[in-house]
């Protein structure tokens, strides 16, 4: 039984002794005690008062030595105010301890005992490379899905391939006029960059175009749609819709570039999905809902030949689910790709959407739309809705080809962990081979760290060289102290399993009840989707651990009981800063 459930049980014992009342287990509140009052435990005395017709000082007081003489855990209490807070004894922490010792995987449940949840992240547009955002968006859907995996669910991770689309068609429209038969091998490009490169001489061609145009008496609206370019782009995507079998091979030639590029870059990431999802798959499985729904009073079709859903008895407005020209737009493969997916998988209880918050309107049009046709599992659909990466001359437009490539992020970050980490002479001594692995992970884990920290909800500033602090709230930083840790067990000589009595002072106290929280963290960060909170606690935890580490003496300490708590406090500290960057898609070294 959790320390919580029996102080729970004992408290409510308690009021009925002391006070003569009935007090229901999930009235009692406990939580953790504030740092600047001794004790692990804190026990919320306001709901009591009215039982005990006492003060809450009073009422504290006769509820904590209840405690003391009934619980042989508690040590000592004292009560500020309302707050009855609870010290246990050095010999509960030393099971406390054994007991995680002696468990391989702590703090993670039983592997698919809870129900099956997708969770969708990267969904890259196949017209340009992936970018800072596409890092963002990675690295916190994968997490996501590693924290609900420890969290007991079973859990698929999947992405949707925008390979079809106007967007596209524009940068197959750009490569026929300007390429030359251009190949990423030709020009020494990965494939998806070589595609972006087309997608930005589009829309310069296209911008001269229609300021020709305006120039000779159009509108600027009728320019932007008559441009030769864009009917040509318009023309390119009802060919491919039509199966032209030049179009249909051209797009299959300048994707297959692309996705060859994205794996090298998904592999550098440390991502991976169990299954792919190709919008040139969904888009005509949402195009035939779309026309059935039609039939079914559900959607109107109008005059011109489009499609609409009218919405605005729901708050919303009308969204059209078909042009008149019949060809799809994001929404119809929207509906499309879960329908398919919820066919695919009968047992999902949950599908989660990791996409930026300037979706939040089409999500939300989106499950209303899947309940209007009918799916109810759609009342079980999520929009896992983060905020933008900036940079610090502000937001990247990739069409205008200023965005900043993922590829060309991860070379600068372990560049940068590279000329940090020679400066301050942290890997000196090292074979020339392990350095440049640890450049790789030490950049890569300032990469993660600093995007994952931040509440998924907020917008960021990404700023490279503060995310490589080894004094600061960073990945490296965090690495550090583990191969330090390491460094303690490796001179220690073996692993710790069995402990003797011995008597606590409050930083190890303090470096135990963090232990004992994680998998209550765990539990929050994937009741709530966010990585911070992992994130936010493994620097705490980090932090702790440096506190431990210059208060006592670990290796020369007084006895050898005392010796091998400390090497135990030390291992199980290593432990699960392990698993907690690790749910962070972060590898953290032995030696540093």
């Amino acid at each position: 039984m959790q320390i919580e459930a029996k102080l729970k049980e004992e408290v409510s014992k308690g009021v009925k002794e002391l006070f003569g009342a009935d007090l229901a287990k999930d009235q009692i509140q406990i939580q953790p005690t504030r740092k600047e009052f001794e004790g692990e435990f804190t026990i919320v005395v306001f709901p009591i008062v009215r039982f005990a017709k006492k003060s809450p000082e009073q009422t504290g007081e006769a509820l904590g030595e209840y405690l003391k003489n009934s619980l042989a855990e508690v040590e000592a209490f004292s009560t500020v105010k309302g707050f009855l807070n609870l010290k246990m004894t050095s010999a509960f922490w030393i099971k406390e301890l054994e007991s995680e010792l002696g468990q391989e995987n702590y703090g993670l449940k039983e592997p698919n005992s809870k129900p099956l949840v997708m969770v969708e992240y990267s969904s890259p547009n196949t017209n340009k490379p992936l970018h800072l955002g596409h890092l963002r968006n990675n690295f916190l859907g994968y997490s996501v899905a590693e924290i609900l995996k420890a969290e007991g669910h079973e859990v698929k991770k999947v992405q949707i391939i925008n390979d079809r689309g106007i967007h596209i068609c524009k940068s197959m429209v750009a490569w026929k006029k300007f390429g030359e038969g251009e190949t990423p091998e030709q020009a020494g490009m990965k494939g998806d960059h070589l595609v972006g490169k087309y997608y930005v001489k589009f829309d310069q061609a296209y911008k001269a175009e229609i300021a020709d145009l305006v120039e000779n008496g159009m509108s600027q609206d009728d320019a932007e749609a008559e441009a030769p370019l864009m009917i040509e782009a318009r023309d390119t995507l009802k060919k491919w819709e039509e199966k032209d079998p030049e179009t249909y091979q051209l797009w299959e030639t300048m994707n297959g570039w692309v996705y060859k590029g994205f794996e090298s870059t998904y592999e550098r990431m440390g991502v991976d999905f169990d299954k792919l999802y190709y919008e040139s798959d969904t888009w005509s499985i949402g195009k035939e809902l779309a026309l059935e729904a039609v039939e079914n009073g559900i959607f109107e079709k109008r005059e011109d030949g489009s499609v609409w859903a009218d919405l605005t008895a729901d708050g919303l407005d009308q969204k059209i689910i078909l042009r008149k020209d019949g060809t799809a737009v994001y929404m119809t493969q929207d509906i499309g790709t879960a329908i398919l997916r919820y066919r695919d998988f009968p047992s999902l209880e949950q599908l989660v959407y990791t996409v930026g918050n300037e979706q939040e309107y089409h999500f939300k049009v989106l499950f209303i739309l899947l309940e209007k046709l009918g799916y109810a599992w759609a009342k079980n659909c999520y929009h896992l809705s983060y905020g933008m990466v900036e940079l610090p001359d502000g937001k990247m437009k990739s069409r205008e080809g200023t965005v900043v490539d993922a590829d060309d992020i991860m070379n600068a970050m372990v560049e940068t962990a590279r000329e940090i980490t020679e400066d301050l002479g942290k890997l000196d001594g090292l074979e020339k081979e392990e350095k440049e692995g640890l450049y790789e992970s030490i950049g890569l884990a300032a990469l993660k760290y600093f995007l994952l920290r931040v509440d998924p909800k907020k917008n960021m500033l990404f700023n490279p060289e503060e995310s490589i602090d080894f004094a600061g709230n960073t990945g490296p930083f965090i690495q550090y102290a583990h191969a330090r840790i390491q460094s303690i067990i490796r001179n220690f000589g073996k692993d710790v399993e069995k402990l003797n009595e011995v008597e606590l002072s409050s930083v190890e106290r303090s470096l135990q009840f963090k232990l004992y929280s994680f998998p209550e963290v765990i539990a929050q960060a994937a009741a709530e989707y966010s990585p911070a909170l992992i994130a936010n606690f493994v620097y705490d935890l980090t932090k702790d651990f440096g506190s431990f580490y210059q208060n006592v003496s670990i290796l020369k300490a007084e006895t050898d009981d005392l010796i091998a708590y400390r090497v135990g406090l030390a291992q199980m500290t290593g432990r699960v800063i392990k698993t907690s960057m690790k749910l962070l898609g972060i590898s953290v070294p032995d030696r540093m």
